[in-house]
């Protein structure tokens, strides 16, 4: 059973999606729904609130990343809030940090639909 829960939450048109919990292998298909239903809905923004993320492993960057490609094909923005220091080493890692947006709110997107 994954610990992971992803609350989502529309604000001005735009999903902010906000993840807690340990975003590992048991828990990157229940992201994985949250993200599909969020793009479904044919948003111009998508935030990814990794604020409550305690752990994160390659297959919840898998998520992630599979998120941002999906967007980048629907031209529409996809923005990350930073994790904890643990989570960010894997976009650290990877070199990830340096292709996908981060913000430190996610008001400095849902304010500017």
């Amino acid at each position: 059973m994954p610990n992971l829960r992803v609350d989502t939450t529309i604000e001005n048109g735009i999903p902010v999606l906000v993840v807690s919990g340990d975003l590992d292998l048991a828990g990157a298909a229940l992201l994985e729904r949250a993200l599909l239903e969020a793009q479904a809905l044919d948003p111009p923004a998508i935030v990814l609130d990794l604020r409550d993320v305690d752990f994160m492993d390659s297959s919840g960057l898998r998520t992630v990343i599979v998120a941002a490609q999906r967007a980048e094909e629907d031209a529409s923005r996809f923005a990350l809030v930073p994790g904890k220091a643990q989570v960010m080493r894997v976009f650290e890692i990877t070199r990830m940090e340096e292709r996908l947006e981060f913000v430190d709110d996610p008001a400095s997107v849902t304010e500017t639909a």
